[in-house]
């Protein structure tokens, strides 16, 4: 299946509304003049307001379970449109899928 693929200054959220930002690993491939998001970038979530009863626990970070299977960009999986990943305290407990609200119509990845 072809999806479009992402890249790092599209708009990505945690399901609380906080603002995720992605530092490239991968800086050589870009797509529309920005790299190209892969599975070896770091996700960083910031202004998460989550609270479990009285304990704050805010998304920190975004990690990835699924990604192109035929394309890579430097030898790390190209994240495609539809990407599965999972939004992350710092105790690491999953808090859901992250949101991309904004995404480039014009590099396809299978």
């Amino acid at each position: 299946m072809s999806r479009n693929a992402q890249h790092v200054n599209e708009t990505l959220t945690c399901p609380h509304g906080g603002r995720a930002s992605i530092a490239p690993g991968r800086s050589r491939v870009l797509v529309n003049g920005n790299p190209v998001a892969t599975l070896a970038d770091r996700y960083t979530v910031i202004g998460c307001p989550f609270t479990a009863g009285n304990k704050p626990q805010p998304c920190v970070t975004i990690t990835w379970t699924t990604a192109a299977e035929r394309v890579r960009a430097q030898g790390s999986p190209v994240l495609p449109q539809g990407a599965t990943g999972l939004c992350q305290s710092a105790e690491r407990i999953p808090a859901g899928p992250p949101q991309i609200s904004v995404i480039q119509q014009r590099v396809v990845a299978r």
